[in-house]
């Protein structure tokens, strides 16, 4: 992203190292307000952090307004918009973290390739008007929308910054005789009556963006802000340039009244309309078709290279990559052509909502919306959450409908109230749900009932972020003794599974949470490339030695090895290594393309993820479990951005930012089914024995999918942490035991739900 400008002092030089536990790798940018950090999650996810200036760090009316921007950026976390994916508002330094989304700006796009084209054009037109139909539909006004907050991604354009933004639920109120916004971009009633603005505003901005779009220029045009705000309420609009197809429509956007102007539904329709008149394909297939996928998968280019302009035109995306500005939350996947509710948010009050534009409609709306979604344009993700142990943050009020859930003989479905702050993350093994959580350092349920066995409190301070009970593992059952790390990350405990008492215990801070137990082994490595094998029955050193590496990070994706992964520099590859954890021996060594994390093994093969250099999930990669050689690349359909991923009965469940769910078949390597879920970001999928799809929502929602097309079944109701300002930074996968599914919610609840019967969720 093109650096702007900084105030003051230095903003590069006052910057903390860490934001929350996110390190700052590189600049991406600075604003008037703060400075956008590139930096990574636990799992490898490219994240965009804004830190706050120090100096308006001190300032209350600030920090109030930063927080009302990171509620506004949680609310309207849709296929058009950015999801944020943790923030601290209260910190010393207020910092808010999205995801990192590779691409310029409407603004930079049309300064160095010129006006877009009018296919492009209409591209854009359709993508803006669903992401403004999110985020009003949850209640949020933009009030600064112009090119520089419009992020030209690769699927779909996407609407940023949500620093001015403004909920209509909001106690903060624009000051009066203060004019806020950019006054090209503004609508009449800002300037004539700026405490009255409403959604309307949002698309009179609308039409000002595609004028300069299309043209290079705005409707509005002048060197004086006093000009151009008198232009803005008493002159007609130019639109010369615009293309003779749209400009009907942009007049219209551009009415002086707010209530002759389209709303985001009537625009869609119309571009619909349009989309049957010019095009062949749907807006999203076409962005892919006509422009091909080359031109939306930019170089990386680093903020010190120079921005020199191009001389040739070519499609968004091609000349350069850019960061999230000052407020760039990621977004999920586009919707373009798609039923005008095919993502039906309905959040009318988030109160703690992690996913607020996520669906909160009824399980048999939810799937009659979803199954009109489109599938072909939806790109998904990159970084894997990859526990196989591990729960998802699952949310069901199971406790208050047994009745419903338990009218399955089998089983009658429960909830349980284990801790507070985030969600518990668990795992199944000898016939108990094995979790920690916020408080709790171990605990054992009954998983047919929900009874709590045993509880061992955590002691020391314990630090709830919102995420998974503060992104501690879950405890795993290994030698017999279940195996526990400290919610400091300083100590390995073993646990007796029947009664919770230690049994052994040892100090594991130097190996920075590199911890992975496997069959009766806890393998441990260090940034210096040693591993250590320890018995997970004794806590007995079984071998040590070093391997020729700097920062492996340790997997286990089933069978009897475990995996060291170590990515290239430059991420063209990734060396795997496959180590015996009973004795040591690397059985083989072999690279791996791109990025690439471990995620399932079948009959002779272990298959790792192929993450591209922009996060984008690209293709599957199977190696020999003999000698590790590539015995199969399966390439995905589409790119998916920020996705999870599970290998289960010989196919691949992929999850991606959006909500896109995909199908692959190992063997074959055809694409089985695609499916919406309208989950802007989610856990990794759980599979059950007849190949019904969990996976669970930043809301504490379980949604379960037909495991022949995909098509919803169910899902439960949304059951956010006390925490509005919180967000959850990674999600634990559904926990799934034959036919039942238990899952975790962000208000510290576990729960058991009927697998066989998701409709009566």
């Amino acid at each position: 992203m093109p650096s702007r400008p900084s105030i003051g002092p230095d903003a590069e030089a006052e910057l903390p190292e860490y934001a929350g536990h996110y390190r700052l790798e590189e600049r991406l940018g600075a604003g008037g307000m703060g400075v956008v950090h590139l930096a990574r999650s636990s799992a490898g996810l490219p994240l965009a952090v804004k830190v706050v200036h120090a100096e308006f760090a001190k300032d209350p009316e600030f920090r109030g307004r930063f927080r009302q921007e990171v509620a506004a950026a949680r609310r309207v976390s849709g296929a058009f918009t950015a999801s944020v994916v943790d923030a601290d508002p209260d910190a010393d330094r207020p910092w808010m973290a999205t995801l990192y989304i590779p691409g310029p700006t409407l603004a930079d796009h049309v300064k160095r390739n010129g006006p877009l084209t009018p296919a492009q054009l209409r591209h854009v037109t359709a993508g803006l008007a669903e992401a403004l139909r999110d985020i009003h539909r949850v209640g949020v006004v933009h009030r600064d929308l112009k090119p520089s907050n419009v992020l030209l991604a690769e699927d779909s354009p996407k609407v940023i910054d949500f620093g001015i933004s403004r909920p209509k639920d909001s106690e903060l109120r624009t000051e009066t005789g203060k004019l806020i916004g950019t006054p090209p971009f503004m609508a009449p009633e800002q300037f004539r009556r700026p405490r009255e603005v409403g959604p309307a505003a949002d698309v009179f901005a609308l039409g000002s963006v595609l004028v300069h779009a299309a043209t290079g220029r705005g409707p509005f045009d002048s060197d004086s802000p006093y000009l151009v705000a008198y232009q803005v309420v008493h002159d007609e609009p130019d639109v010369t340039g615009v293309p003779e197809e749209l400009a009907p429509l942009v007049l219209r956007c551009l009415a002086k009244e707010p209530e002759d102007r389209p709303t985001p539904d009537e625009l869609m329709t119309e571009m619909r309309a349009m989309s049957a008149r010019y095009d062949t394909q749907s807006f999203a297939a076409q962005s892919f078709a006509q422009y091909g996928r080359e031109a939306f998968i930019p170089a990386q280019r680093r903020p010190s290279e120079a921005s020199e302009p191009q001389e040739v035109r070519e499609p968004w995306g091609a000349s350069e990559v850019s960061g999230p500005s000052a407020a760039r939350e990621s977004s999920g996947a586009p919707e373009v052509s798609g039923s005008l509710a095919a993502r039906e948010s309905g959040a009318s009050e988030v109160s703690g909502s992690l996913a607020a534009s996520e669906s909160s409609a009824s399980p048999r709306r939810l799937r009659t919306r979803i199954g009109a979604a489109v599938a072909g344009a939806l790109a998904l993700g990159g970084a894997l959450a990859l526990t196989l142990t591990s729960l998802p943050p699952s949310d069901d009020d199971l406790g208050s409908r047994t009745e419903q859930a338990g009218a399955h003989a089998s089983f009658r479905a429960w909830s349980r109230q284990l801790g507070s702050g985030a969600a518990p993350v668990c795992s199944y093994g000898k016939d108990a749900l094995s979790c920690t959580a916020p408080g709790v350092l171990a605990a054992s349920l009954d998983p047919r009932n929900g009874k709590v066995l045993w509880l061992r409190k955590a002691s020391g301070t314990v630090t709830n972020d919102g995420s998974a009970a503060g992104s501690a593992p879950a405890p795993v059952l290994s030698g017999g003794l279940l195996q526990v790390v400290a919610p400091d990350g300083a100590r390995l405990l073993a646990l007796d599974p029947a009664t919770g008492e230690t049994r052994w215990s040892m100090g594991v801070s130097a190996y920075e949470g590199q911890v992975q137990p496997v069959g009766d082994t806890v393998l441990l490595a260090a940034p210096d490339g040693t591993l250590t094998a320890i018995d997970a029955g004794t806590g007995e050193q079984r071998w040590r030695h070093r391997l020729p590496m700097t920062r492996p990070v340790l997997s286990y994706a089933g069978g009897d090895l475990a995996y060291v992964t170590t990515p290239a520099a430059d991420g063209v590859n990734t060396q795997v290594s496959a180590v015996d954890p009973a004795t040591g021996a690397v059985r083989w060594q072999h690279r791996s393309p791109g990025t690439a994390t471990p995620v399932g093994v079948t009959d002779d093969t272990v298959w790792c993820t192929q993450r591209a250099a922009d996060g984008a999930t690209v293709a599957l990669v199977g190696h020999r479990l003999a000698d590790g050689a590539v015995a199969r690349r399966v390439p995905l359909a589409l790119p998916l951005p920020q996705a999870t991923a599970t290998v289960h009965d010989g196919k691949a469940y992929l999850l991606a930012a959006g909500g896109g769910l995909v199908a692959q078949d190992l063997v074959s390597g055809k694409q089985l089914w695609r499916s919406e879920t309208s989950v802007s970001r989610g856990s990794a999928p759980g599979v059950d024995e007849r190949g019904r799809v969990y996976v669970t929502a930043p809301d504490g929602r379980l949604l379960a999918m037909a495991p022949g097309n995909g098509k919803p079944l169910g899902q439960t109701r949304s059951r956010p942490g006390d925490r509005s300002d919180r967000v959850v930074a990674e999600l634990a996968t559904p926990v799934v035991a034959g036919e039942r599914v238990y899952g975790s919610a962000p208000d510290g609840t576990v729960f058991g739900a009927d697998g066989a019967r998701p409709e009566n969720w």
